[in-house]
């Protein structure tokens, strides 16, 4: 594996969010003086914060999966997530509520999961069920350690038995048809198929690979932290610190000195930091930038669709659950809208949250918290103008969820609606939260390395390079990203944690 040349006894990690704050603590945990250097006022990056009127929002991603990947990084420095963070199950992770009325609870156990689908769909369901769960499980197993869990060289890297075992198991076909052979009934392939919007790609064009993401959801568990979502990077950088982290908050990196090929010292508009290496988890398009590096790749990199999120404070809904899924009676037609088409789907499905399920402090005596997402294009696939048309959207979309929840949304106050101008108002590509779509081009050896050629000690982490979008895929950039600056390091492999999610199970 090739790592950065040279010492690399000072790093310098630019950007506080998941990826830097994996990236630190796994450097510290192997003996390096580490500095993060963050633009903001606290750690999080897109895992990010705002308190309106008593309310405690979190505005980045709502649903935590694989919490063993949190394990490992504090693992890394020998703490245990438990000292740190109140990570709470929540059952069901979903309650998905379909056009025509029907309800199902999606739960992580089989047992429960095999009974409620038999009761939705019927016992042929239930049993495609039992035969997609073992699937789902396999393509793990295939796809983790080897694919999704390392770094790769280039594309010959993939030629290994890994590969053929992946493509036996179905891996390079299209997600939802793969999903199909499966389950038939066509609203409950929907709940084994939508984490294809984290992926960037509709189901029906989506690599079965990246089914995987189905398996964090609704298999491996979906948690919340009390204290929300923010308390995960609270939680990290405070172990950051007690491992000798130094962290400069409120710091912008203006420059990369260099000599040669390699990065001497980072610049921000309040110090010089001198270095040995440098891990930065901007974004591409601006790590680029300082480094004064033009990509080579032959096609321009592609954004994964972006979200309107409407923030919502509401009398307390106490049945309302943690997840909501409302899927609106259009499907493949609906991710056409927004990824051909250029305009928001005709018949929208949302993803409604109430962290205030998980922690009723996180909003005043009384009141409830709902995050409600709405997946739209991008600012490259569609004209809109946000400035004028998001508070008229976020009104329909807030009016769309009180029908589908049946009216349990009662004296609701728009908190703070987000679109994609805001998002690329923060620097995100295309004003997408999503950063790269997963297209073939953009998977894998294919996507944007994390080792720039040409530069010497450089090393990007993040949703825009390997392995990708999400929280699990965030933190694991981390890893890879210190892999590439220490060599990799087995014993703290993420296999080694498997049975980690076990131990959680049977607490």
């Amino acid at each position: 594996m090739r790592t950065v040349t040279g010492r690399s006894d000072h790093v310098v990690v630019v950007g506080a969010g998941l990826a830097g704050l994996s990236t630190a603590l796994h450097l510290a945990g192997r003996g390096r003086e580490v500095t993060v250097v963050e633009r903001d006022a606290v750690p999080g990056g897109r895992m990010g914060r705002l308190d309106v009127g008593g309310y405690r929002i979190d505005t980045g991603p709502t649903v935590l999966t694989m919490p063993e990947l949190i394990d490992e990084v504090f693992a890394a420095v020998g703490e245990r997530t438990s000292d740190r963070l109140d990570l709470v199950p929540v059952d069901p992770a979903y309650h998905a509520i379909f056009a025509d009325g029907r309800t199902l609870d999606v739960h992580r156990d089989e047992a429960e999961m095999v009974r409620a689908i038999g009761e939705f769909a019927g016992p042929e369901q239930a049993a495609g069920y039992r035969g997609l769960r073992a699937w789902l499980t396999r393509l793990y197993a295939a796809e983790f350690d080897r694919f999704i869990g390392s770094n790769f060289e280039s594309p010959l890297s993939m030629l290994n038995p890994a590969l053929a075992r992946l493509a036996a198991l179905g891996g390079f076909r299209r997600w939802d048809a793969k999903v199909g052979e499966f389950i038939t009934d066509p609203d409950l392939r929907r709940v084994f198929t939508f984490q294809s919007l984290y992926a960037g790609v509709a189901p029906d064009r989506a690599l079965a690979a990246y089914a995987v993401i189905a398996y964090m959801d609704t298999m491996s568990g979906v948690y919340f932290p009390r204290g929300g979502m923010r308390a995960v990077p609270d939680a990290l950088a405070a172990a950051a610190e007690a491992a000798g982290v130094r962290f400069r908050y409120g710091a912008t990196v203006t420059q990369l000195a260099r000599t040669g090929g390699r990065v001497v010292a980072v610049q921000t508009d309040k110090e010089r930091i001198d270095c040995d290496a440098v891990v930065l988890t901007t974004e591409r398009h601006r790590s680029y930038e300082l480094l004064g590096h033009r990509s080579r790749r032959p096609l321009a990199v592609r954004a994964a669709p972006s979200a309107v999120v409407v923030h919502v404070g509401c009398a307390q809904a106490p049945r309302i659950p943690h997840h909501c899924l409302l899927f609106g009676a259009a499907w493949h037609s609906a991710f056409r809208d927004i990824i051909e088409d250029g305009r928001v789907m005709s018949d929208p499905s949302l993803l409604v949250t109430r962290p205030t399920a998980g922690d009723p402090t996180l909003a005043p005596p009384g009141r409830d918290l709902l995050y409600i997402l709405a997946p739209v294009p991008n600012l490259e696939q569609s004209d809109i103008d946000w400035a004028s048309a998001g508070t008229d959207y976020a009104q329909q979309i807030l009016e769309l969820a009180q029908r589908r929840l049946g009216g349990q949304l009662r004296d609701c106050e728009v908190l703070r609606v987000v679109t994609p101008a805001d998002w690329a108002s923060q620097d995100m590509l295309a004003g997408s939260p999503f950063a790269l779509a997963h297209t073939f081009a953009q998977t894998g050896p294919f996507r944007p390395a994390n080792l720039i050629r040409g530069i010497d000690n450089v090393v990007l982490a993040g949703g825009s390079t390997v392995p990708g979008v999400g929280i699990p895929p965030v933190l694991i950039s981390g890893r890879l990203a210190a892999d590439r600056v220490t060599g990799a390091r087995t014993g703290n492999d993420p296999a080694r944690t498997a049975g980690v999610l076990t131990d959680r199970r049977s607490r």
